[in-house]
C-alpha cells in the first residue's frame, strides 16, 4: 500500500497536533527501512512516531529489531534528546520534513514516501549528512554532503485547486479519467472514486464532458481532499487481492472490510502486518540460507567419510598384495613383477626428488624401497589405520554440524509463528514522574528534573497531600497523596526517597535529612524583587524534619492493571509490592550497566515478563549517578518460596 499525498497531510497535521512540545527520548531501528521513535514529554504519555519508507504513523505497538539500520547509529548520535519542532508536507508531494532542535542545533529528517522511498538526515541548511540511499538520475542527485533537492513537482496542488484548473479537462482528447489521475497525481483508487461519486463515466472523453459534468468533479474532488485533511473520516480496512487501508468510503468495496476508528489506527495495524511479514521474511531468508550452507557442509563431509573409507580400503588392499609378492618369491618392490601386481591393485611407485613413494588413490606414502616388502606393507598398514581414524574425526565435525542444522530447522520453524509485536501500554498519569506506592498503600510521586518537577507540584498538588524536600541543594520535591493520616511508615520512606533521589546519592552523602510541608505553605511565585528558578518555590513557615540515615533503594517489577511496570523506591515498600526486586546502593556501576545487570537479574526470575520491558524503562527507574546492586530476590507479591541472590 502507498501513501498519496492528501492522506499524508492528514497524517502530518495528525501527528503535529498531538506531538508538541515532545522530545525524541530513544530511536529504534525496525527494518533497514523502519525506524521508530520514542517521544517523550513531561507532563504528557510517551508517543511512538513509526517512519518508514512507507509513511508516517503514530502506532500502538512496539515492533522487536528484525535487522539492521544503516541510519541508526547517526540518527540517535544527532537527534536524542532534541524536540520535535515541527513536522511539514513539502506542497502536495508525498514528502515531509520533520525539524528536530535543541542544544543550539538543528537537524531537518526528510521521509520521501513515493517509489522505493528514502530516509535523510539533513543539517539545517539541507546538507545530506546521511541516508538510506544514494540516488543518481538525470534531474537529481542524492548522496552524503550534497544539498537536498526535491523531485519535480508530479502535477497540481490539489490542497488549492480552482476551478480553472480543470479548463485543459475540456479540450483534451484523453480519457478523462487518465488525464484526471496525471494531471493531479491521484492514485487509482481516489480517481475511480470521484467518478463513481459524482455518476460519470470516467471512459468518456474529456472534450466530451458538459461544463456541468466538469463542475461536480471538481466539487466531489474539493469535497474528498476536504473529509480527508480534516478527519471527516469513515475509515476502514479492505481486505482483498491485497490490504489497504481507506481514510474513507471510496465507492464499491469488494473484501473483507473492517471498520476502524481512524485512519492513523488503521493505518498502524496494516504497514505494521507489512514491516513484520517482511521482517520475517528476512530473517527466514537467513535462516534458510544458513540450512543450505549447512546441508552443503553435511553432504561434503558425508563425501569425505566415504572417500577416506575407500582410501584406507585401497592402502590395505596394496599391503596385503606386498605378502603376494613374498609368497611368488619377489623380494624388491623395484622387481618389475612387482611393479605388475602394484598396477592390478591401482597403485604404482614414483620417485619424487630423490624420494620413493607409492601412490594409492592420490595418497603418496613414503616408503624405502631397500627394506623388505614385509616393512614396507607394515608401513601401508599404519597408514590406512591412521586414515580410519580420520574417519572418526569427520564424524565428529559431521555430528555438530547436523547439531547446528537441526538448531537452525527449528528456529526457522519458530520464526514462522514468532511474536515480535508487543502493544504499548497506556500509562498510568504518575508514571511520567518517580513513583511508588509506600508500605501503607499511599500513592508517592516526585520530579526527575526542573520541568517535572513543576509540574508535580503546579498539576497535582491537593490540599490534602505533603509536600517533601531534601536539606540538600539538587533535590526533587515528592508529593505523598491523600495523606492527612498516613502513618510514619509512610512518611519516613517518603523522606528517604526524597533524600536518595537527590544529589545525595550521585556523591554518596550520608545523614542528609528530608522536610515535608503543607500545600498552603509552597508558594509558586517568588517574593517582589527576587527570582525563581524552573522548578523552584518558595516555602514558608514551619518545616518538619525526617533524618535519613541510609542511602539504599529498591527496583521492583510490579503488577499493576493486568501488566508489569518498573518502579524504584525505599526497599520495604517495594519488596511487598513488587513480583522480584533489587536493592541498590550508590556508587559501582553507570546507570546503563547497573540497569543491564538488574534487568539480567529479574530474568533469572521472571524471563518472560522481564523480557517485555525495554532497558530504557530500567535506565529511566534509576537514581542520578553510578549505582551498586547489593541483593535481587523474588518479592511479596510473588507467591511461593523467596530466592535470594547476593551481591558482593
Amino acid at each position: 500500500m502507498a501513501l498519496s499525498g492528501i492522506e499524508l497531510r492528514y497524517l502530518v497535521d495528525t501527528i503535529t497536533e498531538q506531538a508538541q512540545g515532545y522530545y525524541v527520548s530513544n530511536i529504534y531501528g525496525i527494518t533497514k527501512d523502519s525506524i521508530l521513535f520514542k517521544l517523550h514529554h513531561t507532563e504528557k504519555s510517551d508517543l511512538f512516531m513509526m517512519i518508514s519508507t512507507s509513511g508516517v504513523w503514530l502506532t500502538s505497538v512496539k515492533i522487536d529489531q528484525m535487522e539492521p539500520n544503516r541510519l541508526l547509529k547517526r540518527l540517535r548520535s544527532d537527534l536524542l534528546r532534541l524536540k520535535l519542532k515541527k513536522i511539514e508536507q513539502i506542497g502536495a508531494e508525498r514528502i515531509a520534513y520533520f525539524t528536530f532542535e535543541g542544544f543550539g542545533k538543528e537537524f531537518v529528517l526528510v521521509g520521501e514516501f513515493f517509489g522505493d522511498g528514502n530516509i535523510l538526515l539533513c543539517n539545517n541548511e539541507m546538507k545530506i549528512l546521511a541516508l538510506q540511499h544514494s540516488i543518481d538520475v538525470r534531474h537529481r542527485k542524492l548522496s552524503v554532503g550534497l544539498k537536498y533537492t526535491q523531485p519535480p513537482s508530479s502535477g497540481l496542488d490539489i490542497f488549492n485547486l480552482k476551478e480553472s484548473d480543470f479548463d485543459e479537462l475540456k479540450t483534451t482528447d484523453l480519457v478523462a479519467a487518465k488525464w484526471f489521475g496525471r494531471t493531479l497525481g491521484l492514485p487509482k483508487k481516489y480517481v475511480e472514486a470521484v467518478f463513481e461519486i459524482a455518476k460519470i463515466d470516467g471512459k468518456k472523453i474529456g472534450n466530451l464532458l458538459t461544463a456541468e459534468e466538469i463542475k461536480k468533479i471538481f466539487e466531489t474532488v474539493k469535497k474528498i481532499v476536504s473529509d480527508i485533511i480534516s478527519g471527516n473520516h469513515d475509515a476502514v480496512i479492505v481486505r482483498n487481492e491485497k490490504t489497504e487501508v481507506l481514510p474513507i468510503r471510496l465507492g464499491k468495496l469488494e473484501g473483507e472490510i473492517t471498520q476502524v476508528n481512524s485512519f492513523i489506527e488503521g493505518l498502524d495495524t496494516v504497514f505494521t502486518e507489512n514491516i513484520i511479514e517482511k521482517g520475517k521474511s528476512v530473517q527466514s531468508s537467513g535462516s534458510d540460507k544458513k540450512i543450505k550452507e549447512l546441508q552443503t557442509q553435511i553432504s561434503e563431509q558425508e563425501k569425505a567419510i566415504e572417500t577416506v573409507k575407500e582410501r584406507s580400503k585401497n592402502i590395505t588392499n596394496v599391503a596385503n598384495s606386498l605378502f603376494e609378492m613374498v609368497s611368488k618369491g619377489i623380494i624388491s618392490i623395484e622387481d618389475n613383477l612387482a611393479q605388475e601386481i602394484l598396477a592390478k591393485n591401482n597403485a604404482k611407485l614414483i620417485n619424487e626428488k630423490g624420494i620413493s613413494l607409492i601412490v594409492v588413490q592420490d595418497e603418496k606414502i613414503k616408503i624405502n624401497t631397500q627394506s623388505p616388502l614385509q616393512s614396507i606393507a607394515s608401513v601401508l598398514f599404519d597408514e590406512a589405520k591412521k586414515q580410519s581414524s580420520a574417519i572418526f574425526s569427520i564424524k565428529a565435525i559431521k555430528e555438530k554440524t547436523e547439531k547446528r542444522l537441526e538448531k537452525f530447522q527449528s528456529k526457522t520453524d519458530s520464526e514462522k509463528d514468532l511474536i515480535v509485536v508487543s502493544e504499548i501500554r497506556k500509562k498510568n498519569w504518575y508514571e511520567r514522574y518517580r513513583w511508588f506506592f509506600t508500605t501503607d498503600g499511599f500513592l508517592t510521586i516526585g520530579g526527575r528534573d526542573a520541568a517535572s518537577n513543576s509540574a508535580v507540584i503546579r498539576k497535582h498538588l491537593d490540599k490534602n497531600d505533603k509536600i517533601f524536600h531534601g536539606d540538600i541543594f539538587g533535590s526533587p520535591f515528592f508529593i505523598l497523596k491523600d495523606s492527612q493520616n498516613a502513618p510514619d511508615t509512610s512518611m519516613n520512606e517518603v523522606a528517604h526517597a526524597t533524600v536518595c533521589f537527590s544529589r545525595a546519592w550521585r556523591e554518596g552523602m550520608y545523614g542528609v535529612s528530608a522536610y515535608w510541608v503543607y500545600p498552603d505553605q509552597i508558594k509558586k511565585s517568588a517574593p517582589s524583587g527576587e527570582f525563581l528558578p524552573k522548578g523552584s518555590f518558595t516555602i514558608e513557615g514551619q518545616r518538619n524534619f525526617i533524618k535519613s540515615d541510609t542511602l539504599r533503594l529498591a527496583v521492583g517489577i510490579m503488577p499493576i492493571d493486568d501488566d508489569y511496570v518498573l518502579t524504584c523506591g525505599p526497599p520495604e515498600p517495594i519488596k511487598k509490592n513488587s513480583l522480584c526486586y533489587a536493592i541498590i546502593e550508590p556508587h559501582g556501576l553507570e546507570m546503563a550497566e547497573c540497569a543491564k545487570k538488574i534487568r539480567i537479574e529479574f530474568s533469572k526470575l521472571f524471563e518472560d515478563i522481564t523480557r517485555k520491558i525495554n532497558i530504557d524503562e530500567f535506565v529511566r527507574a534509576l537514581p542520578a549517578g553510578k549505582s551498586q546492586i547489593i541483593k535481587a530476590s523474588i518479592g511479596d507479591s510473588q507467591n511461593g518460596n523467596l530466592i535470594d541472590n547476593e551481591f558482593d
